[in-house]
């Protein structure tokens, strides 16, 4: 049987869950967001990262096992849904990532 693709995925740190309390992921403008995506098994696997349009943020060619790594920050405040994909020895994995900017740090 072959392994996943995509172990674990991990946004500004912490472990990826859809269900967490989005302020958890938050970030002010023009700070940085950490996404990274922990691979297993064998070989190499191609991993990207779209908007929502399906415009490429990044792309990258990875040895398994190993982590896809990227940062991005953002200039204008609002929600942000972008898409990482990893496709490698005829699998396919796809996960949308909620991301919201903040216009400014919390104060307090």
């Amino acid at each position: 049987m072959a392994k996943p693709l995509v172990k674990l995925i991990r946004l500004n740190n912490l472990q990826y869950n859809p269900n967490r309390d989005p302020a958890a992921y938050r970030r002010p403008v023009n700070v940085c967001f950490r996404i990274q995506a922990v691979l297993d098994g064998t070989g190499d696997a191609r991993c990207g990262l779209y908007d929502a349009q399906g415009t490429p943020m990044a792309e990258k060619s990875v040895a398994r096992p190993g982590t896809f790594t990227h940062e991005i920050a953002f200039d204008t405040p609002g929600t942000r849904i972008v898409t990482l994909t990893v496709e490698g020895n005829g699998q396919k994995f796809s996960q949308d990532l909620r991301l919201d900017v903040l216009e400014h740090a919390w104060i307090g």
